[in-house]
């Protein structure tokens, strides 16, 4: 079959969207423009409206069950516009007259996988305009979605503001093609000056909880939180991590974010900061180099979820200022390994896939390198590591009902790759065909 990839993922233009698409209507009276009946956007501007999904069937070699983590053969899923109406072997499901047949036979199908922590953002360099942080922004977004990564929660802008906010809702209307996107905006920090697109800076109770209900009037998702600051090595070798936020604050932050119907996520590396985190129940425990056995099975107990970022954090660059700040001594990339490997050890703990990508040192579109990564150097079987973003991830960010695994009434986001990952996780990294909401964004089978 001819590879074929959406325009917009190849020129990183705006797409057309849905009459049924997130904020999107037709025009109220009878259009007087030029062209057919267009759509209108939350500006109220016009673009060309999608046409009407026809149905389509996927007859699939071998499908991963991701609540089972086991592969089905012979499985046929039929779409309906875009979501799931069937899914079986091909002697239960019946492909309707008409619709349009996907071969994909001889690979092996699964959910769009989830991208726990994602930063769509670069850090904007000296002098760079807000347009071209956006631009970089909608490439890097288009990038994950090319690589099978069809929802993504974003953890914080970068000095961006609020502006992964109107990414999200562009992608919602149909506008850009990207991830669906749960965001964060600007980030909460512990004193220091106030930066107006980077982050709230709070130094007591109040202005934490101001800051949280100013993410809130925004329209964010996720309230990020930053309880731990900077590592070092003491004489001894032994790791300190930065404490941030007092224990009362960092309390207000994450209730005043569940009172406002939002979840916490937590930059934590260790010590204090990351026991005060899971304390207070922030509900996902972002990194956590220092991670420990009571802090792991505290994790357990008060269910909450592990997003260890791990190929972010075992990157060359870590050792290199390791090995200035230690003369060589002392390395965090060990620590951390040990951690995550812990982690995956520890009855009960639901542990991510967030890769952590930047734009800075890990490249969009690559961090199904994190999958390797869980399974060679955490040593998760690769069962976990692909439930680690697909049904693990979509229950910590509330959208078991819709992402996270191929079944009736879901979104059609389909991947599929022409090996078996369950023995080799690698392939993930090789993905041949990508579909979101029954759109075919990549075919390369």
């Amino acid at each position: 079959m001819n590879r074929v990839v959406a325009t917009v993922i190849a020129t990183a233009v705006l797409a057309a969207g849905s009459v049924q698409a997130q904020g999107v209507q037709p025009p109220p009276a009878e259009w007087r423009g030029a062209g057919p009946t267009p759509c209108v956007g939350s500006d109220k501007g016009v673009f060309r409206c999608r046409p009407a999904q026809s149905s389509i069937a996927i007859r699939a070699g071998h499908l991963f069950d991701a609540k089972a983590g086991r592969l089905l053969a012979d499985q046929v899923i039929v779409i309906d516009g875009e979501r799931i109406a069937a899914v079986g072997t091909a002697s239960q499901v019946q492909i309707p007259a008409g619709a349009r047949v996907i071969d994909l036979s001889r690979a092996t199908v699964l959910p769009g996988l989830i991208d726990a922590h994602t930063h769509m953002f670069n850090v904007p360099q000296p002098g760079m305009s807000r347009e071209a942080s956006t631009l970089i922004a909608v490439h890097n977004i288009q990038a994950d979605l090319a690589a099978g990564f069809t929802t993504a929660r974003d953890m914080s802008s970068h000095g961006n503001g609020y502006a992964d906010v109107d990414i999200r809702n562009a992608v919602n209307e149909g506008r850009l093609d990207g991830p669906r996107f749960q965001v964060s905006g600007r980030g909460i920090v512990w004193g220091g000056a106030a930066n107006p697109l980077g982050n709230i800076s709070v130094s007591n109770v109040e202005e934490a909880r101001a800051a949280v209900r100013d993410h809130h009037d925004h329209g964010v998702d996720w309230i990020k939180l930053f309880p731990t600051g900077g590592y070092s090595f003491a004489a001894s070798g032994e790791a300190q991590y930065e404490l941030r936020y007092p224990m009362p604050v960092l309390q207000a932050l994450i209730d005043e974010a569940h009172r406002l119907g939002h979840k916490t996520a937590c930059h934590v590396y260790g010590g204090e900061g990351q026991h005060n985190a899971i304390v207070a129940g922030c509900d996902t425990i972002e990194h956590a180099f220092g991670l420990n056995p009571d802090d792991a099975k505290l994790i357990v107990s008060k269910g909450l979820y592990y997003d260890p970022t791990l190929v972010r954090y075992l990157e060359p660059y870590m050792d290199d200022n390791d090995a200035k700040a230690t003369g060589g001594k002392y390395r965090m990339t060990a620590i951390f390994e040990k951690a995550v490997t812990l982690a995956g050890t520890t009855p009960g703990m639901r542990i991510m896939l967030g890769s952590g990508v930047d734009g800075s040192t890990y490249a969009h579109g690559t961090q199904a390198l994190d999958f390797e990564a869980l399974v060679k150097r955490a040593r998760l079987s690769p069962v976990r590591a692909i439930q680690a973003a697909t049904i693990v991830n979509a229950e910590a960010i509330g959208w078991a009902d819709r992402v996270g695994s191929l079944e009736k009434g879901k979104y059609a986001d389909v991947i599929a790759v022409s090996g078996d990952p369950l023995a080799d996780v690698t392939e993930l990294q090789k993905v041949k065909f990508v579909m979101k909401g029954g759109r075919i964004i990549l075919s390369d089978m």
